[in-house]
């Protein structure tokens, strides 16, 4: 990069700064999001709380599902339907 482009771009450098910030922050959130262990701790605590009498066994269940479809990576594509003849 010359002299020339550098002092032209100069101006930008902040926003490239606050690019780059986030683009760390959104590999951390999705590390997170899909660590294992968070997930079985999440499910750990559904578990503990239906052995209090918190929850009933099929709030349990349901929100099981919920922790679990956290798992499945977003915009991950459905099967198409069958097609008619």
């Amino acid at each position: 990069m010359g002299l020339f482009t550098g002092l032209v771009l100069l101006p930008l450098a902040p926003v490239r700064g606050v690019v780059k910030v986030a683009e760390v922050i959104q590999r951390q959130v999705e590390q997170e999001l899909h660590n294992p262990a968070r997930t079985r701790r999440q499910l750990e605590e559904l578990q503990e709380a239906r052995e209090r009498g918190d929850i009933s066994p099929d709030e349990e269940t349901k929100l099981q599902k919920q922790v679990l479809q956290t798992r499945v990576k977003p915009g991950t594509p459905e099967p198409p339907p069958p097609e008619e003849d």
